[in-house]
């Protein structure tokens, strides 16, 4: 993806992206997402309505919050494009 170039989708459409997703990338876009939060149990426990003992719906929920917020995945915009993790396959 170019710097310039805008997806606009519709939530079905972004839905269905999510889906697409391995469940590692899905891990990987929540934890840069997550990381951009404060460390407090309001910050994490709001995607728990959403996502109810499952953690693949929570991934989607932290990222989507995340897309809403900045306007697009946490690897490529807003403060979760900096983020780099330790151990990285």
């Amino acid at each position: 993806m170019e710097e310039d170039e805008v997806w606009e989708l519709t939530v079905a459409e972004f839905d269905k992206h999510l889906d697409s997703l391995e469940t590692r990338e899905l891990q990987k876009e929540a934890a840069r997402a997550i990381s951009t939060m404060p460390a407090d149990n309001k910050s994490i426990h709001k995607f728990n309505k959403d996502a109810h003992h499952n953690s693949w719906m929570w991934y989607k929920a932290v990222i989507k919050h995340y897309v809403y917020e900045y306007g697009g995945m946490p690897s490529e915009v807003g403060p979760g494009k900096d983020v780099k993790f330790v151990l990285d396959e």
